[in-house]
């Protein structure tokens, strides 16, 4: 059993079962797509629910996957000891009704003693109690001793997770040893000790839960595979706990290194530097995947965890912002299996940043009145925090109520939450009640406007049209505007009202008395809504007026609009009929259109769509929409939109052969009218789904000119031109080249005259060879010690360097003084201490810091006593 980095250990699993026929799939968002039972993914086997129901049809019958996971249900209790935490990866390989218990025993028993080399006799299976089958399969098949297969109930080994697939599991204990057990001779797997601990489990799915308790049999058997990775890089690592796992354990040391702490020397910033370490790597992944600090669903999950890392921050004497500088080392441990990480690198430092500064703004004044009602409370001799004394900590504040309920509870009291879900209901309401059409309007408003007739909308036909105006509102029900902006309903409008993702119009109404400038149009159940700002004169209920829609504008729409149905078509014949859209948002200046496909498209068949769309706009094909039945609409092949509800009757848009789509907005009549189209960008937006922006007519031409000019821009800064510009620049390329290698031929050489000299100073006792050397900023210390090992196997080496006004250590051990004991990690656990910092690593190579220089003689003297 060897010693196995966490993402070694990823990519050994994937590798493993992909050689078994299984898909390897990435990771999928940990926002939910089309489940609305979850805020958040939870678990391997989460985003894959419609595979195991049979709802969807899998990619493959065979997928592996390593998934990452947020949990949130014991969030007051992460950091307060070293088991819990928000964000962990889950290893899972599943079957969707291809092979069943069998094969799944055999992979994970071949995986877990050949591949990983962990000793059969350490390894204890479980069954479901009443699994006679999982338990002649482990008797039999894999030759686990009768006495090692432990039978647990359904608490233990009968897997669900709330509604969905579920069903009786086996799972794999590791057993740590006597001396995490509890000393009964009894003790095995299911003992409440800390012996055994559970590191692969077999989920045998055959039933589906409908979250109220209720089972049905599956029309496929299933299999889903669930392992902690970062409970099985405790085991290859032979550490107690994942933030003493390697990649965990580096980011904990940077918050140390971050605040002048030490890790393990005081139990409250031991808390404080775990609950940093968790939420930070929480964090970074949630805003990577789409999430916003917000103060609803997921969002308020996100800021509730950001606060409490940065509450924590201060807790330790952290001044200033930190998160931000400490997502790096997230980013570089976890970018070689999520790329994303390091695409979104900015994006999630500057949301990172703005939360905290914005917290920061507001947490003293918060901390401080908290601090007054708890001596208040006490003084009163009350238990109980009043819940409006809360909710304004929330309101003005931003206090998360669980950051006020720990801060609370530190102090011996509880929080009166009745009180606090009462007033944030009625938050809530008044919120919901603003971000609608009518927001803030009276309940007189409300049903003045419900018991208007629907506005006549002939804007399909033209983009003009008399009216009149049947009433005002500028929050409550007006006769005449005379200044400032209202909301008007027409009897009759041209202007579009937003939806189907196409945007409002806008543009112009002028009446016998005033004229007014319509900056957006919206509607609801039929009426249509004009938000107008008064240009002169006034306007009132009961005119005529004349309204003209901007009709450049509404011809940029147009354009995009046809483009997106153009585009759908065109990526269902390139990449199958599998896409479908799942949003699009169209105005006058680009389109973007999103779809459902399981992986990001490539250059050639970016290239191929766009292809495809700009032929058939110069096909100048005919764009015929008309009103039809839904069914009939169906019966003829058109498209819809996946869980939109139509009414009886319905708009048809057919273009020539190539397109037919049920819509609503404003098309082209020729396909040529869109001029021309370029895809700006694609990308993914959450699991499933990937997101294609471009433009048409105008507008690539604009796109065109700005790239020209860039172009023309860098060939004059090349003293070139521009259609020179490719061989200019590998020609420099080629001369940097040339001369980087020569600069590293001259650092190689002279890296090996300086480790000469190094080693000549090596000191020799019990067959190592310890040297503790001084070198220059510039120096390269981990290549150093890489020539140091490779060189010297007896070689005990620690390479210091001042940088910055702050010590490096950099360690190596050679392998034969691994052998003899030496090792890396713990050297310099023992001197970094010395100057001021702390660290440590693997037995053959370690890092670490110091902020106290002048301690580096210390340091040297403690080195070579430890040997």
């Amino acid at each position: 059993m060897k010693y196995t980095g966490l993402n070694e250990l990823s990519e050994k699993y994937l590798s493993f079962f992909e050689k078994k026929g299984h898909l390897r799939l990435p990771s999928f968002s940990l926002v939910p797509q089309g489940d609305k039972s979850l805020l958040l993914i939870n678990s391997g086997m989460a985003p894959m629910k419609k595979y195991f129901t049979g709802e969807e049809e899998p990619p493959r019958r065979r997928v592996c996957t390593c998934q990452k996971c947020i949990r949130t249900p014991d969030l007051e209790r992460v950091g307060r000891t070293a088991r819990h935490g928000t964000y962990f990866e889950m290893l899972g390989n599943f079957s969707f009704g291809d092979y069943f218990k069998e094969e799944a025993i055999l992979f994970a028993w071949e995986f877990l003693t050949k591949t990983l080399e962990i000793p059969e006799n350490l390894l204890w299976p479980s069954i479901y109690e009443n699994d006679e089958e999982a338990f002649a399969i482990w008797k039999y098949k894999v030759g686990v001793p009768e006495e090692h297969i432990v039978r647990l109930g359904k608490a233990d080994n009968f897997w669900e997770h709330g509604s969905g697939p579920c069903g009786p599991c086996s799972e794999i204990y590791f057993d740590r040893g006597e001396k995490y057990g509890c000393g009964s001779p009894d003790c095995k797997p299911g003992c409440e000790c800390d012996r055994y601990m559970e590191i692969w489990n077999n989920v045998f799915s055959q039933f589906n839960n409908d979250g109220n308790g209720n089972y049905t049999e599956l029309a496929q058997k299933n299999i889903d595979t669930g392992m902690g990775l970062e409970r099985l890089a405790c085991v290859m690592q032979g550490v107690d706990n994942m933030f003493e796992v390697d990649t965990i354990r580096r980011t904990l040391d940077r918050v140390c290194e971050i605040c002048g702490k030490k890790y393990g020397e005081n139990d409250e910033n031991d808390v404080s530097i775990r609950i940093i370490t968790d939420h930070i790597r929480s964090s970074s992944f949630m805003i990577s995947d789409g999430v916003i600090p917000s103060n609803e669903g997921r969002g308020y999950v996100l800021r509730r965890i950001l606060r409490r890392a940065a509450r924590h921050g201060k807790l330790l004497g952290i001044e200033g912002t930190f998160l931000a500088d400490l997502c790096n080392v997230v980013i570089d441990e976890n970018e070689a299996g999520y790329p994303e990480l390091r695409e979104k690198e900015d994006y999630i430092k500057k949301i990172l940043a703005l939360e905290e500064e914005k917290f920061n703004a507001t947490i003293d004044s918060g901390l401080s009145i908290l601090s007054d009602q708890i001596q208040k409370a006490k003084a009163e001799k009350k238990s109980v925090l009043a819940g409006e004394e809360v909710f304004k900590l929330y309101d003005t504040f931003g206090f998360p109520l669980d950051l006020t309920r720990e801060i609370a509870q530190e102090a011996g009291l509880d929080i009166e939450e009745d009180k606090f879900n009462e007033l944030m209901l009625e938050q809530k309401n008044r919120a919901r009640a603003a971000r609608a059409n009518i927001s803030g309007w009276s309940d007189a408003a409300k049903n003045a406007i419900s018991a208007l007739d629907k506005t006549a909308f002939c804007g399909y036909e033209s983009t003009t049209a008399p009216g009149k105006v049947l009433a005002i509102f500028a929050e409550e029900e007006i006769t005449t505007l005379t200044e400032g902006e209202a909301t008007l309903i027409l009897d009759t409008t041209p202007f579009y009202g937003e939806s189907g993702g196409q945007v409002g119009d806008t543009g112009i109404i002028t009446g016998p008395k005033g004229a007014l400038a319509v900056l957006d149009t919206k509607k609801s159940d039929g009426v249509f809504m004009h938000t107008v700002r008064l240009e002169n004169g006034s306007v009132s209920v009961g005119e005529s007026v004349f309204s003209v829609a901007d009709s450049e504008r509404r011809g940029a729409i147009r354009r995009n609009h046809s483009a997106v149905h153009l585009l759908q078509a065109a990526l269902r014949q390139v990449l199958g009929s599998h896409v479908e859209q799942a949003g699009s948002y169209v105005d006058a200046d680009r389109l973007r259109f999103d779809f459902k496909h399981f992986e990001a498209m490539t250059k050639e068949e970016i290239a191929r769509a766009e292809a495809l769309v700009n032929e058939k706009i110069l096909q100048a094909m005919p764009i015929e929409t008309r009103v039809t039945g839904a069914e009939e609409a169906k019966k003829e092949g058109a498209l819809a939109l996946f869980g939109e509800k139509y009414g009886a009757e319905v708009r048809m848009v057919t273009m020539g052969d190539f397109s037919k789509e049920l819509c609503g907005g404003t098309h082209l009549k020729n396909t040529a009218e869109a001029g021309l189209f370029r895809i700006l960008s694609e990308q993914g937006v959450a699991a499933g789904v990937r997101r294609i922006e471009a433009v048409t007519g105008k507008n690539v031409l604009k796109l065109l000119y700005e790239k020209e000019n860039l172009l023309q821009e860098a060939a004059d800064l090349m003293k070139t031109t521009s259609a020179l510009l490719p061989e200019k620049t590998r020609a420099m390329k080629a001369e940097l080249k040339e001369a980087k290698d020569k600069i590293e031929a001259l650092t190689a050489k002279l890296s090996a005259s300086a480790l000469d000299a190094v080693l000549a100073g090596a000191v020799e006792k019990d067959g190592k060879k310890l040297v503790f050397h001084a070198i220059g900023e510039e120096a390269d210390g981990r290549k150093m010690c890489d020539m140091i090992r490779d060189k010297e196997p007896a070689a005990v080496a620690v390479l210091s360097q001042i940088r910055g006004g702050k010590v490096l250590f950099f360690a190596v051990c050679g392998k034969e003084a691994v052998a003899l004991g030496a090792h890396a990690g713990n050297v310099l656990k023992a001197i970094s201490p010395l100057v001021g910092g702390g660290g440590g690593g693997r037995p053959d190579s370690a890092q670490s810091g110091g902020k106290n220089p002048e301690k580096l003689e210390e340091a040297k003297k403690a080195f070579y006593q430890l040997f």
